[in-house]
């Protein structure tokens, strides 16, 4: 089969969770398919070597955020496109859509992620696949805001958002979603009863990370994820600022490292935190850590962070939203707390309890590989191609 991939990232090297979601697939779909590419990319000339070896073609569209003029954003205001997608619709992307559904014989367009998805009216009415669609972020900013501006604000925002999705469906024979959550919200808030779905979890190629196994620094603590999503940045206000002193006092030696870039975003002053700044490889931190965290207060989809931290055989001690669409029980694969006082707790018993650290981190390391393997996932995945063309 013949499929066109559409990609809001450039998926080489795979260094964040979209990434690396969007390479396994597009490995995964090689094995048996010939897949042709077309990739939003931020970055000028990105290197395509990688990716060609499991794409019969790739191409680049830059991505770009057009400025509207003050008239033309009064007149956004009222469009039933939100004004993020026509500030960064691109002819560009439409033109090489065509290009390739006029060049070659496709059978099948896979959208990922709602920034490629949008392009829908131009698959010439193909059989078409919306992977992950995401909406619990968006969502959470509405219900979650404090003021009545930010609810109007937020709200509107939602409004019109669910108003875009629902007209995106009409191009779609099939959506995916990374959680069993996501999927309920959609089927709630954004009902399209001519689309079929399922959950497709975000996973891991455990075979890339059993060799990074060291030895473990005492007391020691990290959390992978850049600050360029907000989420990851409130986790780390949350967690510097109300549970870290509360482990230091019980732990006065514990050390914490952040990675990703932290676009100069300020935390609470703690001599105890070391943030490295963006990192081409986590694996060889998180495998010498004691413990993984993961105090995600707002977001959605399947939380890569912790079963990269679980493939690595580190303990995780996460937040209800932070363990979100992961089949992962509390005390048998992590630790799963959300006050400050039962989150502190938790880190403080897997740092002193080696006992039980290590039952978290073999019970851990056996859900990653038996549940969210990319070899137990695939499978699902290539069942939906086949309902979509058979």
């Amino acid at each position: 089969m013949k499929i066109l991939f559409l990609s809001a990232w450039f998926p080489y090297p795979a260094n964040n969770g979209s990434k690396l979601r969007i390479f396994n697939l597009l490995r995964g779909l090689s094995q048996t398919h010939e897949v042709i590419l077309i990739s939003f990319s931020d970055q000028p000339d990105p290197d395509t070597t990688e990716l060609n070896k499991i794409c019969s073609a790739v191409h680049i569209v830059p991505w770009e955020e057009k400025q509207l003029s003050s008239v033309n954003k009064l007149i956004a205001r009222f469009s039933s496109t939100p004004i993020s997608f026509l500030q960064t619709h691109s002819q560009q992307m439409v033109d090489q859509i065509a290009n390739a559904l006029g060049h070659h014989e496709i059978d099948l367009v896979i959208a990922s992620q709602i920034k490629t998805a949008s392009y829908g009216k131009y698959f010439r009415g193909l059989p078409a696949l919306f992977e992950e669609i995401e909406l619990g972020v968006m969502y959470g900013e509405y219900v979650d805001a404090k003021s009545w501006f930010n609810r109007i604000r937020y709200g509107l925002t939602w409004f019109k958002h669910k108003r875009f999705l629902k007209e995106l469906m009409k191009s779609y024979d099939f959506c995916s979603f990374a959680s069993t959550e996501e999927k309920q919200l959609f089927h709630t808030h954004v009902p399209w009863p001519d689309v079929k779905s399922k959950v497709i979890p975000n996973g891991v190629d455990v075979n890339q990370y059993v060799s990074y196994h060291d030895e473990v620094k005492p007391n020691s603590l990290i959390y992978t994820g850049a600050f360029g999503f907000y989420s990851n940045y409130e986790a780390m206000v949350w967690f510097v600022g109300e549970v870290l002193p509360l482990i230091q006092q019980q732990i006065p030696d514990v050390t914490l490292i952040i990675t990703g870039d932290h676009k100069n975003l300020p935390l609470p002053r703690n001599s105890a935190v070391t943030q490295t700044g963006f990192v081409e490889d986590i694996r060889p931190l998180v495998a010498k850590t004691q413990v993984s965290i993961a105090p995600l207060l707002t977001g959605g989809g399947t939380r890569l962070k912790i079963l990269e931290a679980m493939a690595l055989k580190t303990a995780v001690v996460a937040t209800s939203k932070g363990a979100q669409g992961l089949d992962a029980e509390s005390g048998l694969q992590c630790l799963i707390a959300d006050s400050p006082a039962e989150f502190s707790a938790a880190v403080v018993k897997l740092l002193k309890d080696d006992e039980q650290r290590r039952l978290l981190e073999e019970n851990g390391f056996r859900l990653a590989k038996s549940t969210y393997d990319w070899s137990a996932i695939l499978p699902k995945f290539e069942e939906i191609i086949q309902c979509i063309t058979k």
